[in-house]
């Protein structure tokens, strides 16, 4: 199989090989021995263009204004480990961390410090594996309609919130989202390495004019090649789409090495596993499987889909039937609770208004205001059940991921909401250990990358987040980071957060 930075670099090369021999070698008409030494010439060159995924870049003064720990070798010694595999924590234990990664774990009686590491006591706290989050945006509502590109302060909020990696899990600011991961790659600003999804693959129903409309099935082609070129890591379909678009996005996407992720409502969950697709957004909340005069390839709209949801019953046939296919397709399902808890009556303030422009902070508040008087929201018993279908599809062996989508009517804060879905998945029925997992190890699994992060084992990365107190057995510790490390770097999450304080909005 080759070792993961190996293939992590014969991927790539697959990538750019897909979209350029083939051109060449149809327009040459090349020998052989000419087209393989031209296959290894354009290998080669990959190879060389690419660090190694474990090389760390070389941190920007403007980043490393927020980094409390940078030495070569570092003893975390007295602390608990969550090791994000879903097994029981380990009290008083050491972790040594050399140029990145993680060099050795044990007992704290047992572990030698290595002489010139720089030691940090963290006895009564705890270590988790970095979050990894598969829906997060790098944009925010700030007016109808209208969705503002804040990718340098949310940034900052995911890795002050302990989010490590994550998907954007949709596009609205083209190259924006592109751009922003490669220059947090190279150390040129503060922010989690990102798996960077292309604009939306949407169809006419919309509105909104920040989104391109599909034709047909070959504009979805073209979508999906052009963006693949420009470097996209992942595809996001989206409500208006057709069966005929989806199926060739996301065979063109998995030629590309894409994945394929959903927000659906003109496509079922059912017909899109048959298609192919790789994800599902919103667990079941934007299903509309359970629609009875669902028509072939149109919206009926995200109420009607709910109001079928919020009615069917969870042992079900129809239901246990289409976890079935899910789970037998090997087709993830996103939680992203924190969204559809900010149209709950009754649930508590979202975490982290403060940072918000004061303009966009009270709009929120007026509008959890008047959502808290609306004693007949539908959102009632909808929230209760589509938490309860999340549970029964990990129950059942499906791979559950998590992300917070902050979207819908604000309110839903990177970094702080993140923390906030791990509680969620817990209150919903998770144990801690398996809400951590969720947000964790299962969210690298889904994005291939579990053999570098996603738990804490030797010879991984060493992308940790250090809390006071044990969210193995209080969830709510989960909120009390102290320290970020990703690739070995501690960041400082209170500077971080200070430095977007009351300004999130503004850029």
């Amino acid at each position: 199989m080759g070792t993961p930075a190996i293939m992590a670099h014969v991927v790539t090369a697959r990538q750019i090989l897909a979209m350029t021999i083939p051109r060449i070698y149809r327009r040459r008409r090349l020998s052989h021995y000419a087209f393989a030494a031209l296959i290894l010439s354009a290998v080669a060159n990959v190879v060389a263009a690419q660090p190694s995924p474990g090389t760390r870049p070389t941190l920007a003064p403007a980043v490393r204004a927020y980094v409390q720990v940078d030495t070569p070798t570092i003893a975390l010694t007295h602390v608990r480990v969550i090791d994000g595999t879903g097994a029981p924590a380990r009290s008083d234990q050491t972790i040594i961390i050399r140029d990145g990664s993680i060099a050795s774990i044990g007992a704290a009686s047992t572990v030698q410090v290595p002489s010139g590491a720089q030691t940090l006591d963290l006895t009564g706290k705890s270590v988790v594996p970095g979050l990894v989050m598969v829906h997060e945006h790098l944009f925010y509502p700030t007016g109808p309609g209208v969705y503002a590109n804040v990718a340098e302060s949310f940034s900052r909020l995911y890795l002050a919130g302990g989010v490590t990696s994550m998907r954007t899990g949709g596009n609205m600011n083209g190259f924006g989202d592109l751009n922003i991961k490669r220059s947090i790659d190279r150390g040129e600003r503060p922010g989690p390495w990102i798996d960077a999804t292309a604009p939306y693959l949407e169809g006419p129903g919309l509105g909104l004019p920040q989104i391109h409309e599909l034709t047909d099935a070959a504009d979805a082609r073209r979508m999906v090649d052009y963006w693949a070129d420009m470097g996209a890591t992942s595809l996001k379909a989206y409500m208006h789409i057709t069966r005929a678009e989806l199926g060739t996005a996301i065979a063109e996407g998995h030629k590309r090495g894409l994945k394929t992720t959903g927000h659906l409502c003109s496509v079922t969950y059912r017909e899109a596993a048959q298609l192919g697709i790789d994800n599902l957004e919103h667990g079941f909340f934007a299903s509309t499987d359970f629609v009875a005069d669902k028509k072939p390839d149109v919206c009926p709209g995200q109420g009607a889909g709910q109001a079928a949801l919020a009615a069917v019953d969870p042992n079900s046939d129809a239901v246990k039937s289409l976890m079935r296919e899910l789970i037998q397709r090997h087709v993830a399902l996103t939680s992203t609770l924190t969204v559809f808890e900010t149209f709950v009556p009754g649930r508590p303030m979202p975490p982290g208004l403060d940072v918000l422009d004061p303009i966009l902070r009270q709009q929120f508040e007026q509008r959890y205001n008047a959502t808290a008087t609306n004693a007949s929201s539908p959102y009632v018993k909808l929230f209760s059940k589509g938490r309860q279908l999340e549970v029964d599809f990990y129950r059942a062996g499906g791979l559950l991921i998590a992300g917070t989508d902050p979207t819908g009517g604000g309110g839903v804060i990177p970094g702080f909401s993140d923390q906030r879905e791990v509680e969620l998945l817990v209150e919903s029925g998770l144990t801690p250990l398996e809400a951590i997992k969720v947000c964790t190890l299962n969210g690298a699994t889904y994005l291939g990358r579990a053999a570098r992060v996603g738990s804490i084992a030797t010879g991984k990365q060493a992308d940790l987040v250090v809390i006071d107190g044990d969210p193995s057995t209080h969830i709510e510790d989960i909120r009390h980071v102290s320290l970020v490390f990703k690739q070995g770097v501690g960041y400082d999450p209170a500077k971080l957060i200070a430095s977007v304080r009351g300004k999130v909005g503004l850029f």
